[in-house]
């Protein structure tokens, strides 16, 4: 019958041959549309959040933390002996006094368990400062039914993230932390924590940006349309697969209310914050050992790179970038096999690499690159110590003692400017007299008492060795020269035009 049915359709004429094949190509793909609508409504009925909800919650904790302030005195009034109001004032002052005493404050905030035998991640301004923690869970069958008192294993005020710890009779549901690196711009997200002391509560939105920065050197957050208010700090941020890959810890808002604008940190930056506060009870980040600027498109034209990309160090103290070979008016390329983008992108590289790791820095210099292996220390080590002293100088030599070019006044560095400018003995230069405020130089920020320590990327201690830098930047045909400044001992790099020279 099958072989009739063949011979039956290959007999027919040319053009009726054509309509039904057309006609069974239409057929299946109206099949298939059937079948995927179907697909889609099944699946969107399918993916309420509720079952999500269920698995996750009991993983979620409210905190509330009470501190003891002290009381606000009022105004002592004085009252002479005798007077008729001696004794209403005395009666007042007798009731006022209960607002002299210590007091508690109480604040609100969420966490999440990590696991089972009961850490739980906050927000450090949650807890900071606190002298009593407890923990509410979740209610529900196998969880505490009552609050437990949590203590601090460690804060890290740079992320903003609390470690706590509880003790439980049994162990608890917890959850994971997701890649947050796989987060994309129109995923799915949802918050879940204590919004305006309200309980439990689930709001669910799309990833809107990612990567933002608020204020902090390590910032990574994720910024999401899911409801978050005050109460909510602290509290995790699920993918539909019920992993965390958010912290909420702030909110852009004019009424303290969300209007949609909320911001929880990465979860690989938490989650390596956590390992190392539950292994030390402290962060320990890398330190590289340099202070750094980005690189602009002025910076990159005058030292002939390809891109305005990189770090470039304006300084470099004692430390492993200096003990490596490491120079200022290096641009570094990349760190530890990872290009590197910006500074941001640098400080947050080095801070989650191990302390001690030796790592391979790619850096520009004198037009081409060199690799370097440095031994990383450790951030909070360096921070507490006392910065080091620059290396010294060429000696100078004899010349004019006064210029203006490229919009600056300049002068040469005299014992009177550096005792004024509190300038170091081992550090040289040409001090700026005055600035053209029509000059680029005054748009890009030069004032005057500023220390211009470096042109080209050479040290400066003359101003016949200025123009011997101008000199050679013009033949190298740079369309401008990099000038390295100093302001109060804070250095920077600035590229500025030839043209007006």
């Amino acid at each position: 019958m099958q072989q009739k049915a063949v011979a039956a359709v290959r007999a027919m004429p040319v053009p009726t041959l054509t309509l039904t094949l057309t006609r069974l190509v239409w057929l299946g793909l109206l099949a298939m549309m059937l079948v995927l609508a179907q697909t889609v409504m099944v699946r969107a009925h399918q993916e309420s959040l509720a079952e999500l909800a269920d698995e996750i919650s009991p993983a979620v904790v409210n905190i509330t933390t009470s501190t003891m302030v002290e009381g606000r005195s009022g105004p002592q009034v004085i009252v002479p002996e005798g007077s008729p109001f001696e004794d209403f004032f005395r009666e007042f002052q007798d009731r006022d006094r209960d607002g002299d005493r210590p007091r508690r404050s109480s604040a609100l905030g969420s966490g999440f368990v990590i696991t089972e035998d009961g850490y739980v991640v906050t927000n450090n301004h949650v807890i900071e400062g606190a002298d009593e923690i407890l923990i509410e869970f979740f209610p529900g069958e196998g969880q505490p039914t009552k609050e437990l008192p949590a203590k601090v294993i460690g804060t890290d005020p740079k992320t903003d993230i609390a470690l706590l710890k509880v003790e439980a009779e049994h162990p608890l549901k917890y959850v994971r932390f997701g890649d947050s690196d796989t987060a994309r711009v129109g995923d799915w997200v949802v918050a879940m924590g204590n919004p305006l002391g309200q309980g439990f509560s689930v709001s669910a939105g799309i990833v809107s940006a990612r990567n933002r920065a608020l204020s902090g050197s390590y910032d990574d957050y994720i910024q999401t349309d899911a409801a978050i208010n005050r109460g909510n700090s602290g509290g995790p941020l699920f993918n539909l697969d019920g992993e965390v890959i958010g912290v909420n810890t702030a909110i852009l808002s004019p009424n303290g209310g969300s209007i949609g604008i909320g911001f929880s940190m990465a979860s690989n930056v938490v989650a390596n914050v956590v390992d190392q506060l539950k292994e030390f009870g402290e962060t320990r980040r890398g330190w590289l050992g340099v202070r750094i600027q980005d690189v602009d498109e002025d910076l990159a034209e005058s030292m002939g790179l390809t891109e305005a990309a990189g770090a470039m160090i304006t300084d470099v103290p004692d430390g492993p970038a200096k003990e490596a070979g490491l120079q200022s008016g290096d641009v570094i390329l990349s760190f530890d096999g990872r290009d590197v983008a910006d500074t941001r992108a640098l400080v947050r590289q080095v801070g989650s690499t191990s302390v001690g790791k030796s790592v391979r820095v790619k850096v520009f210099r004198d037009g081409g690159t060199k690799t370097f292996v440095v031994t990383l220390g450790r951030r909070e080590d360096a921070e507490r110590a006392v910065p080091a002293a620059m290396e010294n100088p060429e000696d100078s030599d004899s010349g004019e003692t006064e210029k203006t070019i490229l919009g600056l006044t300049l002068s040469i560095l005299t014992d009177d400017m550096r005792a004024e400018l509190n300038v170091p003995d081992e550090m040289d230069g040409l001090v700026v007299l005055s600035v053209d405020e029509t000059s680029q130089a005054f748009e890009k920020g030069l004032r005057a008492g500023d220390l211009i320590t470096e042109a080209g990327q050479q040290k400066l201690k003359s101003l016949s060795e200025l123009d011997d830098r101008i000199a050679e930047a013009r033949d190298a045909g740079r369309k401008s020269l990099l000038l390295l400044v100093r302001r109060n001992g804070e250095p920077r790099f600035v590229a500025l035009s030839l043209e007006e020279g």
